[in-house]
């Protein structure tokens, strides 16, 4: 059995996912979006993700977090933003030992929906099949999360089995 937790990082909004895998298949502990307010200043909403994802950690006790990748597209200053959400996430992962993985969205989707170029309303229904869900998990940030939780999982037994 393993845990993973998924992340999907933004200031605003941060998906996330709580995985475990079983015999039986995969089930979701919890998913959901962390949001700060776009008003208050850049410190306390950083402050708030990284104490949110800390309880989640202690909560869960994951083996792994599984965070998508930083994506440079043409707006760089938001990349810049989602950059420093990433890092407060993993500094609350370091602070408890918890090992992070990064994957591609072209990884997490080909994971999940054996497309890289799946998109999102194709991500959330299967992840809502993976999981058994009674319905898509909305909102798309933590349905990514769930995504990227699903493809640490998916990826985890292969990992433990190659020579490190």
């Amino acid at each position: 059995m393993v845990t993973v937790l998924g992340i999907d990082p933004g200031l605003a909004n941060t998906g996330f996912g709580v995985v475990q895998r079983r015999r039986g298949g995969m089930v979701a502990l919890d998913g959901g979006v962390i949001t700060t307010a776009a008003g208050e200043e850049l410190a306390a909403r950083l402050r708030h993700i990284h104490g949110v994802v800390g309880d989640l950690l202690d909560h869960f006790r994951p083996e792994a977090l599984a965070m998508e990748s930083l994506y440079f597209g043409r707006n760089t200053s938001s990349a810049l933003v989602v950059g420093q959400a990433r890092g407060v996430v993993l500094l609350a992962a370091a602070q408890r030992g918890v090992v992070c993985l990064d994957y591609t969205p072209q990884q997490i989707k080909g994971a999940v929906c054996g497309s890289g170029g799946a998109d999102k309303a194709q991500v959330q229904r299967m992840v809502q099949t993976l999981l058994r869900l009674a319905e898509p998990p909305r909102p798309d940030h933590a349905a990514d999360a769930l995504a990227a939780a699903i493809c640490h999982a998916n990826h985890a037994p292969l990992r433990s089995a190659l020579p490190a």
